[in-house]
């Protein structure tokens, strides 16, 4: 549903849950214009640096991600009960946005996101196998090991949590 105000949908957070604690998430951000800009590796290293670096501050685990040519996919969860998801994904977007902005002189993020609270009793290994193996979907790559932009910051053989 659109804001009459807005050319952008409505945000759509859920209105009771307060987003913090030791949570699963599965959030997917799209790229401005849905822009193909994730496929420089110097790109997506430099954002990975900064999930990397949002993550250990806000308190998440990043238990898989995979930057795709115009968005990107993470799974991520709640170290404390006091890791709140909407200030980990705005710090996120922020700093990448500012830096983008300075490097590109362009916006990077189209506004809002999409996520999905994944209940106690789901398989987070479900979540994070389809997460990597979006590139195979897409046709990108014949084996998600092969694409250079996706994995975990939290193990180094992905294998161990799908």
């Amino acid at each position: 549903m659109k804001d009459k105000r807005s050319k952008y949908p409505k945000r759509t957070r859920l209105k009771d849950f307060s987003y913090k604690g030791c949570y699963r998430y599965f959030i997917t951000l799209r790229s401005r214009n849905q822009a193909s800009c994730f496929i420089d590796p110097g790109l997506v290293t430099k954002l990975s640096e900064i999930l990397k670096e949002t993550a250990e501050h806000r308190n998440f685990y990043v238990w898989a991600y995979c930057f795709m040519p115009d968005h990107l996919h993470l799974l991520v969860e709640g170290k404390t009960e006091d890791a709140d998801m909407r200030g980990f994904i705005f710090t996120f977007k922020q700093k990448t946005a500012f830096w983008f902005s300075r490097v590109y002189q362009t916006k990077l993020w189209q506004p809002s996101y999409y996520e999905r609270i994944l209940r106690k009793d789901e398989a987070a290994s479900a979540v994070a196998r389809y997460i990597l193996e979006n590139p195979v979907r897409k046709g990108i790559v014949t084996d998600y090991t092969l694409y250079p932009h996706s994995g975990s910051l939290e193990v180094n053989d992905i294998s161990q949590i799908i």
